[in-house]
């Protein structure tokens, strides 16, 4: 928990729910900040298993679980490539595109960049994010043409890939999967449609529904293409993918999260009670995937 990446506050708050769901479950658990302590104590110190609360680069990206497989100390979720390639939502689409999958299109912005004919190929409005960010961090809604150049100039404070995705209308949804399985569906509408970084963690704004209240078909055709798009791309243990339901029934996803957030206003964990799972079970059960391989 903690890190050192741009979410370590989300990190800390998701690890604390974690470490307090674990002891109150009886398991001998102990908070390890890679950014405070070297991760070779948690071998010295003979840990059996690690449960990955980490956010973003430095712990959702393959490093640690690359560390972890060195020492051979079993950890929850996605492995190192699946990680790595889950982080970079530009090699994700990739990916995603080449199986099959839907994503909305997009483009790589550079300093020489032709800004008009980017926004000639996405339209308007277009979202511009760091490639290897979560939570929304340096992520900016352009209206504007002329809006383009400065939200790269702010998402290359934090990444030297940026992405630019063109906007789908539509209802927001995240598809969190354990093990094999997807969990009930959430819808989200947040305040004005921005569902950025502060409304995701700190305001009670934004409306979540779980059932989402989508027909159950529908709902089903989108949980399988949620555990084909975790398949293609190799992850484990659970995630929770994000995508825009269009009007006409058709879905498109944007990005899949390998370690997602177990905060209080986190998804995964309102998605799982939902599934009949407390969070303690919860942690419970994503620390007995814990694996090597």
């Amino acid at each position: 928990m903690g890190g050192a990446s741009a979410e370590r506050e989300i990190s800390l708050m998701s690890g604390g729910a974690v470490l307090a769901a674990l002891r109150g479950a009886g398991v001998d658990a102990h908070a390890f900040d890679p950014a405070a302590t070297d991760l070779h104590i948690l071998k010295e110190q003979g840990y059996d298993r690690a449960f990955i609360a980490l956010h973003g680069r430095g712990g959702e990206d393959g490093t640690v679980q690359g560390a972890l497989e060195l020492m051979g100390i079993p950890y929850t979720g996605s492995g190192v490539m699946a990680s790595a390639i889950a982080m970079d939502k530009w090699r994700t689409k990739l990916v995603w595109l080449s199986s099959g999958l839907p994503t909305p299109r997009f483009a790589i912005l550079e300093a020489d960049t032709d800004w008009d004919a980017v926004v000639a190929e996405l339209g308007l409005p277009i979202f511009v994010k760091p490639v290897h960010e979560g939570s929304s961090m340096g992520a900016t809604k352009v209206t504007e043409a002329g809006q383009l150049k400065a939200a790269w100039e702010l998402a290359a404070k934090y990444d030297s890939l940026v992405l630019a995705e063109e906007f789908v209308t539509g209802q927001e949804l995240t598809a969190p999967f354990l093990g094999e399985r997807a969990l009930p569906l959430v819808r989200i509408v947040a305040p004005g449609g921005n569902y950025d970084y502060q409304n995701k963690y700190f305001t009670d704004d934004t409306q979540y529904f779980c059932p989402s209240g989508l027909p159950a078909a529908l709902e089903q055709d989108i949980q399988a293409a949620i555990v084909r798009s975790a398949k293609v791309l190799g992850c484990r243990g659970w995630g929770r993918a994000d995508l825009i339901l269009r009007d006409d029934g058709s879905f498109t996803l944007l990005e899949i999260n390998t370690a997602p957030g177990m905060t209080n206003h986190s998804l995964v964990p309102m998605s799982a009670r939902v599934a009949g799972l407390s969070f303690e079970a919860l942690c419970l059960e994503i620390l007995a995937g814990a694996r090597l391989g």
